[in-house]
């Protein structure tokens, strides 16, 4: 069974806050196995458009990466990051081919 991941795309208006989503968010992501392949690293965009912030996360297959997004602990967290930032998140099955 393929991995899944998390790609988000997010441009950050209070620092301080967001980095209590990201403590909020660790509660999600330890229950569900997350591992963070990409976590905003230096970016280069090179066609189309983007945000400043790329976070990639793994998790064991599409249906815990789903679960995880719509449990309560990530729902608590995500009211923190919609208060300071906007973005894009997907969530993907990846190739096991």
């Amino acid at each position: 069974m393929p991995k899944a991941y998390w790609i988000a795309h997010v441009d950050i208006h209070d620092n301080e806050t967001y980095a209590k989503y990201k403590e909020a968010n660790a509660i999600a992501f330890a229950k569900y196995g997350a591992r963070f392949v990409v976590r905003g690293g230096e970016q280069t965009i090179e066609e189309g458009h983007s945000k400043p912030r790329t976070v990639v996360i793994e998790f064991e297959d599409l249906e815990t990466a789903q679960k995880c997004y719509r449990s309560e602990e990530y729902q608590k967290a995500k009211q923190i990051r919609e208060t300071v930032s906007t973005g894009d998140l997907v969530i993907v099955e990846g190739y096991d081919g």
